[in-house]
């Protein structure tokens, strides 16, 4: 059995007085240690299948089985890093990762407790704006401080619901680089949900698209071979980036057609998406 095993997942939410089906027979298996990317479109499910995987809501069918053990709440053993920083505005950067900390170790003495603090806040960054309260960070350095905050409970598995999406482009490439390095270097497993192909590609072992919904379902994984730390602009000249690229936007695009639902309105976030739609 893989280190996350889920299998058969189902869930449904109620609609206009009837039922909506958003997740059917979501089957995953994510080996220790390694950086999975689930790309969908806007409004598949993606965020659904995350917070069924950090137990913060229960599913209608199957099983979410982490090293051997069933999940069916939320646990010191996963952790989730929102597209929005979720930061308490009062706080300051100190503050906030200190709050994570203390509610996770409560059994260590104070002394200890401040020092993981410091780790964390130095490993993003972030040392020299500590006292900084949140109105007074850009949206880099806020993402920052709520992976501080993810990663200083010391989970097993990261969960990375959009992460970038608030970003401008500067920022979000700096992000990623970062994720990716303080990812390998702790050598944390880690689920990716985003929108972007060519960012899945940059940070991911493998790729599994999700369906266009409703009753979104994890198609056949795409492996990335390319060696770590990975650089954008040498990527895109390799044949290989460019024939992954294609066939994750063709499946993507494949699931779409096959919904009864309008999807003009719904976008994988790519450059490149006009030239496989062509």
């Amino acid at each position: 059995m893989a280190y996350l095993e889920v299998k058969g997942l189902g869930k449904s939410f109620a609609r206009g007085g009837g039922t909506l089906e958003v997740l059917s027979n979501v089957s995953l298996s994510v080996e220790r240690g390694e950086l999975v990317a689930i790309v969908g479109y806007s409004g598949s499910g993606k965020t659904t299948l995350v917070s069924l995987l950090a137990g913060l809501m229960e599913p209608d069918t199957g099983s979410i089985v982490l090293d051997g053990k069933a999940v069916s709440a939320p646990g010191r053993d996963r952790a989730v890093v929102f597209q929005s920083y979720g930061l308490l505005p009062w706080m300051t950067v100190r503050q906030n990762v200190a709050l994570a900390v203390d509610a996770a170790n409560r059994e260590l003495p104070k002394a200890e407790r401040a020092a993981l603090v410091d780790k964390y806040i130095t490993l993003v960054g972030l040392a020299h704006a500590h006292d900084r309260k949140p109105v007074q960070l850009s949206g880099g350095m806020k993402q920052r401080v709520a992976v501080a905050r993810a990663l200083c409970t010391d989970p097993d598995v990261l969960l990375l619901d959009e992460p970038f999406g608030a970003l401008d482009a500067l920022t979000r490439a700096g992000m990623q680089r970062e994720i990716a390095r303080l990812v390998r270097e702790s050598g944390k497993t880690a689920v990716l949900i985003t929108n972007d192909v060519e960012e899945a590609i940059l940070l991911a072992d493998r790729i599994i698209p999700l369906s266009a919904g409703p009753r979104a379902t994890l198609l056949e994984p795409v492996p990335v071979p390319f060696a770590f730390p990975r650089d954008r602009r040498e990527l895109s000249r390799e044949h290989e980036y460019k024939a992954i690229r294609a066939h994750v936007l063709a499946t993507l695009i494949a699931s779409a057609k096959k919904r009864p639902v309008d999807v003009e309105t719904e976008s994988v976030v790519t450059p490149c998406a006009k030239e496989v739609t062509a």
